[in-house]
C-alpha cells in the first residue's frame, strides 16, 4: 500500500474516534490531484445556496449565502485589481498583473493547476468552498448520499477543516505561508500588508458558516475554541521554525527578516528599545517574532506541567543561537520537535473552566511584567484575551458584559502597530485583572 492512501484512510479514521491528527498531515487543497469543480455547484439553493437556514437539516444550507455577501475571502481576487496591487506588481518588478501572476493568485484565490480546474472553476471566485474543503471532483455527489458520513467524505479527498491542526496548517499556508507561497519581506517592502492571524479568533470573523450543535460534534469531534486558540498558536510556532531552515528562510545574505520581529527594527532611532534584555541577549538583537512562542508557554504550563520549564528553557536556547549564529537552524528544530509533540498534546487536553481560568490570569500577569512590549505579542496575547474570555462566558464561568469596555480598550491599543504604546496596555490590563476577579466570583 502507498503512504498516500494509508494516510488517508488514518487520517478517517482519527476524525471518526475524534482523535488527533498528527505527522500523518493530509495535502492542503490546492495540492490535491483531484479536479475542483466551481463555487457554481454548491451555490443553488437546494444545497448551500439557500437564503434563511433550514430548520430540518443538518447543515445550515446557507454557506454560500454567508460567504459570498460577507467573507472577505470571497473578494480576495478583486483586491488584485485595485491600484494598491498594481503598486506592489510594480515595486517588485513583477512581468505579469497581480491577478495574472501565481505569486498573488495561489494566496488570493484557489489556483490548482489548470488541468485540475472544471469548467465552472474559476480564479475570479477567490477563495471559495474548494480552497478550503478540498477539490470536490470525487465526494461532491457522494457527501449528500442518504449513507454519507464525514470519514467517507475524507477519505474521498474532502479537506479535515473542522479539525484544529488541519485548519490551521491550511489558514497559515495563506496567512503566514510555505516553502510554496510566502509573502515576504520584501513583498512588504513593496506595499503588502503586514500578516496577522489567530486561529480561534479568525475563525469566528470569518465569519463562521456552520453551527456547532449536538449534530455537528456527532459527526465531527467536539468543539473547544481555547483548544483551537492552543492549537494555533503550536502549529504557527513549527511553520515559522520550518520556513526558518527551509529555503525560504533566507534572503541573499540575509535571513529572511519577515520571521523576525518587526519593530526590533522599525521604530524611530530616539526610541531606544531593549526588548530583548527580557531574552538575555542584549540590545540591538533582531530577533525571532516569538509572540507564539509567547502564547505556548502559558499553554504549555496547563498542558504538559512537568515538560514546560524545559520548553522555555529551550526558547531561551533558540534565541540565544539566532543571536549569536551558533547552531540556530540545530536549535530551530529542536523547538520545533519540541511543539510538535506539544500539538499532540494539546489536541487532545479537554481545556476545562480552571485550565482556561489559569492560562487567562497567566496571560494578563504576564503583560503586566512586560512580556509584550513588542507589539506582535501584544496583538497576540489581546486575540488570546478575547477568545478566553468570551469561552468562560459561554460557559458561565465569569460575566462578560462588565468587561467590555476594556476590552474595547485593549482592541484599540493593538489596533495599529504605528500607534502601540506598552504603557497603555498594561494600564488596560490592570483594569482588566480586576474585572475578571469580580467576574469570576459567585
Amino acid at each position: 500500500m502507498s503512504r498516500r492512501p494509508f494516510c488517508v484512510a488514518a487520517i478517517a479514521l482519527a476524525i471518526v474516534l475524534h482523535a488527533p491528527i498528527a505527522k500523518c498531515a493530509p495535502p492542503l487543497p490546492q495540492d490535491l490531484p483531484h479536479k475542483s469543480v466551481g463555487v457554481a455547484t454548491c451555490a443553488n439553493s437546494l444545497c448551500h445556496g439557500a437564503i434563511e437556514p433550514w430548520k430540518a437539516s443538518d447543515v445550515l444550507q446557507n454557506e454560500y449565502i454567508t460567504w459570498s455577501r460577507s467573507d472577505r475571502h470571497a473578494r480576495s481576487y478583486a483586491t488584485l485589481l485595485n491600484a494598491r496591487s498594481k503598486d506592489i506588481a510594480t515595486n517588485l518588478g513583477m512581468t505579469e498583473p497581480p491577478h495574472k501572476a501565481a505569486l498573488c493568485l495561489d494566496c488570493h484565490t484557489h489556483n490548482p493547476a489548470p488541468a485540475r480546474r472544471g469548467d465552472q472553476s474559476l480564479v475570479a471566485d477567490g477563495v471559495a468552498c474548494e480552497a478550503c474543503h478540498g477539490p470536490a471532483e470525487r465526494w461532491l455527489t457522494g457527501h449528500v448520499a442518504p449513507n454519507a458520513t464525514h470519514a467517507r467524505n475524507i477519505a474521498n479527498g474532502m479537506y479535515p477543516v473542522s479539525s484544529d491542526v488541519p485548519r490551521a496548517r491550511l489558514c497559515l499556508s495563506c496567512h503566514l505561508g510555505t516553502q510554496k507561497k510566502f509573502v515576504t519581506h520584501r513583498m512588504m517592502a513593496a506595499g503588502h500588508p503586514r500578516m496577522s492571524f489567530e486561529l480561534d479568533t479568525f475563525t469566528a470573523i470569518g465569519p463562521a458558516h456552520f453551527r456547532i450543535d449536538d449534530d455537528w460534534q456527532k459527526r465531527k469531534g467536539s468543539w473547544n475554541s481555547v483548544r483551537a486558540w492552543a492549537v494555533g498558536q503550536a502549529v504557527a510556532a513549527q511553520e515559522l521554525l520550518a520556513l526558518l531552515q527551509g529555503p525560504r528562510g533566507r534572503d541573499g545574505l540575509f535571513p529572511e527578516l519577515v520571521l523576525f520581529d518587526c519593530h526590533s527594527c522599525h521604530h524611530q532611532m530616539a526610541d531606544r528599545r531593549n526588548s530583548s534584555a527580557r531574552l538575555g541577549v542584549g540590545p540591538g538583537v533582531v530577533r525571532l517574532n516569538d509572540a507564539n512562542l509567547l502564547m505556548l508557554r502559558k499553554i504549555s504550563q496547563r498542558v504538559d506541567p512537568t515538560g514546560a520549564p524545559e520548553f522555555s528553557r529551550q526558547v531561551a536556547r533558540l534565541h540565544g543561537a539566532v543571536a549569536s549564529g551558533n547552531d540556530a537552524l540545530a536549535q530551530a528544530r529542536a523547538t520545533e520537535l519540541m511543539i510538535e509533540a506539544l500539538t499532540a498534546r494539546i489536541s487532545a487536553y479537554p481545556f476545562r473552566r480552571e485550565d482556561v481560568g489559569s492560562i487567562l490570569f497567566g496571560l494578563i500577569d504576564d503583560g503586566l511584567t512586560g512580556e509584550y512590549r513588542d507589539y506582535q505579542g501584544a496583538e497576540q496575547a489581546v486575540m488570546a484575551m478575547q477568545s478566553v474570555i468570551d469561552f468562560m462566558g459561554r460557559h458561565g464561568a465569569l460575566r462578560t458584559a462588565p468587561l467590555r469596555p476594556v476590552l474595547r480598550r485593549l482592541l484599540a491599543v493593538v489596533a495599529s502597530d504605528e500607534s502601540y504604546k506598552p504603557a497603555a496596555l498594561e494600564q488596560a490590563l490592570r483594569e482588566l485583572r480586576s474585572g475578571v476577579q469580580t467576574g469570576m466570583e459567585k
